[in-house]
């Protein structure tokens, strides 16, 4: 056993103390549990997990009054009078009632809500307390630490990224999973990721941007979902439930640094709730947060710089004996937050609920280019800069350091009515949504070539120093309706539309932003790719659900969608379980097609690309829109809409009340992927519409959005839960889930447009390929050890890491890199001050654990390289950008470099 997970386990044993009061049961309906069922006690509460169960933890003995409530059904109360230490058991039958209608939606059918073991869909559900406990600064990173098939990390170059890091189930891309809000489309984000990283070529929501302390519970479907929900829902579904408690408050004060003694944290959030006369509600959250920048920068190697740059090795280094980084800042941003969530809901009749909930989100980001030295920029070139950047200790010139700050705003919003008469449920509903994203360069300049008619330069030593190089926009308006009626206690149905328009635009900058290459390190975007881009579409779907015995369940969907941009989609899924063995053992399976339509931002972005290129410094290329006058110039055909097929079978098995598991394999094919190509340069014959192109527009490379890909994923997923071993009347909660990834490739040959097919190039090389398909974890695995009585509480998570494996542009021939598997392990700690007052502390990553890779052979030339070590020198160089990034290479990496991380936080309900 490693020394990580004996000090795992020994700081857990070591905590364990005395009993508490609990109240512990099941919730069910008609023998069937009900997951995600809230059982409150004042301010106290818990929610049922997969399997219908529940467990209440109360702080002092005395008389309770507990209710039991969920989507659909009558709630129930009953009270308790507890002595110290006892232990009861409520099992709750809730009955349907039309009166009691909450806009909780459970993912994966549009009928009747199930457990996870006796669903015919694999599906996660995480309480807040499961986020919160983690420490993690933002909803998306708290994931990361509870979920083994999700994953997130910080791009070492931020740029616009620092906004908001990609992410993705299943290695599937940030734009395959879809995000709901109370079971609502939430809008994506305005940015495209256009850098070397995972995630490449694609947009998601901004996740991050959400509160922890607004939700109340999430829920993951891992299994395509197109035909429930439309288009991005390939890799599944992300439904994210607000509170809804119209009684208690909380406040909680929150603060962390990292041991290196930055990335510190501050941060405040109000939740709070009220009711509004006899049955409505509101619940809202404020949140405001600032995270300070954390660095880490690698030790620049001189003789790479003098090779890359053409300086002379001792003028390179004299400035690195002074500055080992080359003045690079690389590692997290500073990040200022404001967010601001409110959901509300009220009866208006007897059989009638009016619900809504409505978000607004303020980030303001500040990250670095690569420094520019001054053997890279030089006086001989620029001998203004020496005017521009006298930021040397006597006032000399010894280069800059580009900045980009982002300005983001994100919002979104739903009001709907919820009615029920003769058995039939209408929810009727309005969703609306955005995000922009604006920027600002400073310290930088425009450094163009080009003379005035009075032989002077329009820039240069006349270019500003700060430049506005606009942005992005991208908002929705979307209009649901849906029926569902159990027509008997055997087959439940359900229908419903949807409309959504689509609005993204490109936000121009300021002439000197992109004119003539546009400022050093973040061209703006000109007015002739800037715009306002439209397109709607109208989709309508049905849902039936058999139940032909109590045991035996099929499910059947399907699906019509129009796009005004491309046409029709159809698509449809059939899922079914099976329980045997007293409801022990459930055999589950469903078959889908799906479909992903092409984002707004994919057709129509076509802007200068600042971008490294390994052995050449920075380059300036260029992002082709689909449909513009070059496209039509090299022939590039029109995106068409990705189609898939998925796959999943599965088992749920329920031997006891103390243990749960299910086991599920899923295989996903997806063609006609979408993907940004690589960079693709002029040919040897250097007399083609390309090199045109190329040579017109000043641009080293093109690189544009084609369908250039089939793949195929697949995989096993893992969730045990087990509450068995009991000390002092209390359960040690053993919680252990894992995602492996058995297939994640390329089916048949790389889609090639014509003109790059002849000019002996590809839009996926093996660098784009090591990005789809091997730049997140093989494996991953979390285990959770729980604790917790009368004051105190103790969680230990280990989250395993498995390998990821990149192939970088320049890297020779038989080498690639390979990042070794790790396990991080986190600490948390609760205290109960008082039945109101809670201090929590957690040490994520407590024993330090960096990620590290190597280079290994996948050839004779390979092995050849792994036994000279000044080539290999070279390649390290190569792909770190001259050890600027060390630590994880210029293309990323599987989890934080920040290293250990301390946060606490105080939590005041009232």
């Amino acid at each position: 056993m490693k020394l990580s997970q004996l000090l795992s386990v020994a700081l857990l044993l070591g905590s364990l103390g005395v009993a508490a009061q609990t109240v512990s049961g099941t919730v069910t309906d008609a023998g069937e549990p009900i997951i995600g069922a809230t059982i409150s006690a004042g301010a106290t509460g818990t929610v049922t997990d997969i399997d219908g169960t529940y467990s209440l933890d109360l702080r002092a003995a005395g008389t309770y009054t507990l209710t039991a409530s969920y989507i659909g059904y009558t709630s129930q109360t009953r009270e308790f009078t507890l002595t110290t230490g006892q232990t009861v058991t409520w099992n709750v039958v809730l009955e349907g009632g039309a009166t009691n209608l909450e806009e909780l939606v459970v993912v994966g059918s549009r009928t009747a809500p199930r457990s996870s073991t006796t669903s015919p869909l694999p599906v996660d559900v995480f309480k807040s307390e499961d986020l919160t406990s983690t420490g993690q600064a933002t909803f998306d990173k708290a994931l990361q630490y509870r979920v083994p098939s999700f994953n997130t990390v910080q791009t070492p170059v931020n740029d616009a990224t620092s906004l908001l890091d990609p992410y993705e189930i299943r290695n599937m891309g940030p734009s395959r999973t879809l995000i709901l809000i109370n079971g609502k489309r939430k809008n994506m984000s305005s940015l495209l990721y256009t850098q070397t990283s995972p995630g490449r070529g694609e947009t998601g929501s901004d996740i991050s941007a959400i509160p922890t302390d607004a939700i109340k519970r999430v829920e993951i479907l891992r299994d395509g979902a197109s035909a429930q929900y439309g288009s991005d829902a390939i890799a599944g579904v992300m439904n994210i439930v607000l509170k809804d408690n119209a009684e208690d408050g909380t406040v909680t004060l929150r603060t962390g640094i990292t041991t290196e003694g930055d990335g510190e944290q501050l941060g405040i959030a109000l939740n709070n709730g009220t009711a509004i006369g006899e049955s409505g509600f509101i619940n809202y959250t404020i949140d405001l947060s600032k995270i300070s920048q954390a660095n880490r920068p690698g030790t620049v190697d001189a003789a790479g710089e003098a090779g890359d740059f053409g300086a002379s090795i001792e003028d390179v280094q004299s400035f690195l004996n002074r500055y080992p980084d080359a003045g690079n800042i690389n590692g997290s941003p500073e990040t200022t937050a404001s967010k601001f969530v409110v959901n509300f809901g009220s009866d208006v009749s007897d059989n009638t609920k009016f619900y809504g909930n409505a978000a607004y989100v303020y980030k303001k980001v500040n990250s670095f280019a690569n420094y520019r030295t001054p053997y890279w920029r030089t006086l001989a070139d620029f001998p203004y800069l020496a005017d521009f950047f006298p930021n040397g200790p006597n006032g000399e010139y010894i280069g800059y350091v580009p900045t980009f700050e982002g300005n983001l705003n994100d919002y979104n919003g739903t009001i709907g009515f919820l009615t029920e008469k003769d058995g039939w449920i209408a929810d009727v509903s309005f969703t609306t949504g955005g995000n922009e994203q604006t920027y600002t360069v400073s310290n930088s300049h425009n450094r163009n070539m080009t003379l005035n008619p009075d032989s002077t330069f329009k820039y240069r030593e006349n270019s500003p120093i700060t430049f506005d190089p606009g942005g992005t926009r991208f908002t929705h308006n979307v209009g649901n309706i849906d029926v569902t009626r159990r027509l008997s206690d055997k087959v439940g149905i359900a229908f419903g539309s949807e409309f959504r328009n689509e609005n993204f635009t490109v936000i121009e900058g300021e002439l000197a932003s992109y004119e003539d290459g546009g400022a050093d390190s973040f061209a703006g975007n000109d007015p002739r790719n800037s715009g306002n881009f439209n397109r709607f579409n109208f989709g309508g779907y049905a849902d039936a659900a058999f139940d032909f015995t109590d045991d035996f369940l099929v499910n059947a969907t399907v699906r019509l969608e129009n796009y005004s941009d491309f046409g029709n989609a159809f698509v449809y899924k059939v899922s079914s379980r099976y329980k045997f063995a007293e409801d022990k053992v459930t055999l589950r399976g469903s078959f889908s097609t799906g479909f992903k339509a092409p984002t707004l931002h994919q057709i129509y972005t076509q802007k200068a690309q600042y971008s490294f290129v390994p052995g050449q410094g920075i380059q300036v290329g260029g992002l082709v829109s689909n449909v513009s006058r070059e496209a039509r110039l090299l022939g590039l055909p029109a995106l068409e809409p990705e189609k898939s097929t998925n796959f999943t079978v599965g088992v749920g098995l329920r031997p006891n009340s103390d243990l749960s598991i299910t086991l599920d394999y899923y295989n996903i094919k997806v063609e006609d992927r979408i993907i940004l190509s690589t960079e693709i340069g002029s040919t040897e014959a250097g007399n083609t519409q390309l090199d045109e192109l190329l040579a017109d527009n000043n641009l080293s490379d093109l690189s544009f959005f084609v369908n250039g890909l089939d793949t195929r994923t697949s995989g096993i997923d893992f969730v045990a839960n087990y509450r068995g071993l009991r000390f002092n009347d209390r359960s040690l909660v053993v919680n252990l889930s894992g995602n492996y990834t058995l297939q994640n490739e390329r089916i048949g040959a790389v889609k090639n447009p014509e003109i790059v097919a002849g000019a002996g190039q590809s839009v996926a090389n093996p660098t784009q390929e090591a990005l789809f398909f091997t730049s997140r974890p093989k494996y991953k695995a979390i285990l959770g050890l729980d604790y917790d009585w009368e004051k105190f509480g103790v969680s230990v998570n280990n989250t395993l890491f498995g390998p990821t494996e990149f192939r970088q542009q320049g890297l020779a021939t038989g080498l690639y890199t390979e990042f070794e598997t790790k396990v991080v392990t986190d600490l948390s700690l609760f205290y109960r001050a008082t039945e109101k007052f809670t201090l929590q502390f957690n040490a994520n990553n407590i024993f330090n654990v960096l990620p590290e890779w190597n280079f290994k052979s996948e050839s004779a030339a390979g092995d050849a390289l792994l036994n000279d070590a000044a080539a290999l020198r070279n390649q390290s160089n190569l792909i770190t950008f001259n050890q600027r990034y060390s630590q994880m290479t210029y293309d990323g990496y599987h989890f934080s470099q920040l290293g250990t991380i301390l946060t606490a936080s105080a939590s005041l309900r009232f």
